[in-house]
């Protein structure tokens, strides 16, 4: 059994990952988001490096966050830490072509690596930009789904205005040797109902509302 069949395996075992989650992880090959020289690697469950000390998460992680946000068809998500795009890349699959990804990425090299990899995969519901994803963005505001694939010290003030009643922000929380991943649901007065989902450790996230360089 290949480490793609393995890991199918185990998550059908451990978690409740539904149908369309587990085919999206089918749909996109992970090994098209990470270098060349790591794609051997592409299937062990553990994070691999890109440049510039990011990396991209590991399967398991990747989709714990996205079965966190209980994403529908048609809805429309904000991520902070673009990375190579491979979470994107899965997230668009699930929302679907009447679905949108609004990613941001601080790392230039990066934003021009994610670009190529989601174009290569023929994915068109994924718009890249270059800026501080911890202001959010206002022009595409609201939004259904925010996730944040980078450790933050709480979650960001704009990000939470920008989120719709009832949608769901996830993101780790903490400093910047340890994070508890936490998953936030918002009620119709605009506070979060918070849900704990175990220590994480992610690279920090850099701008305004993130950690000093």
């Amino acid at each position: 059994m290949d480490q793609k069949m393995q890991l199918l395996k185990f998550w059908t075992e451990a978690f409740g990952f539904n149908d369309m989650e587990l085919d999206a992880f089918r749909q996109v090959k992970r090994e098209d988001f990470i270098p060349k020289g790591l794609r051997q690697a592409a299937y062990e469950d553990s994070p691999l490096p890109l440049l510039r000390g990011k990396t991209i998460s590991q399967p398991t992680t990747v989709m714990i966050m996205t079965h966190a946000l209980e994403l529908e068809k048609g809805e429309k998500v904000f991520e902070i830490g673009t990375g190579s795009g491979y979470q994107s890349a899965i997230i668009a699959k699930l929302v679907g072509s009447k679905g949108k990804v609004i990613t941001t990425e601080v790392v230039p090299e990066l934003v021009s690596f994610a670009k190529k990899n989601l174009r290569s995969a023929g994915i068109s519901n994924v718009s890249v930009f270059e800026e501080d994803g911890s202001n959010g963005m206002k022009i595409e505001a609201p939004f259904d789904k925010i996730i944040i694939t980078a450790a933050c010290k709480e979650f960001p003030k704009p990000l939470i205005g920008q989120l719709k009643p009832d949608g769901i922000i996830i993101g780790p929380v903490g400093n910047e040797q340890e994070q508890e991943m936490v998953r936030g649901v918002k009620d119709k007065n605009g506070h979060l109902e918070l849900e704990f989902l175990g220590p994480f450790l992610f690279t920090p996230m850099y701008g305004k509302y993130g950690f000093e360089v």
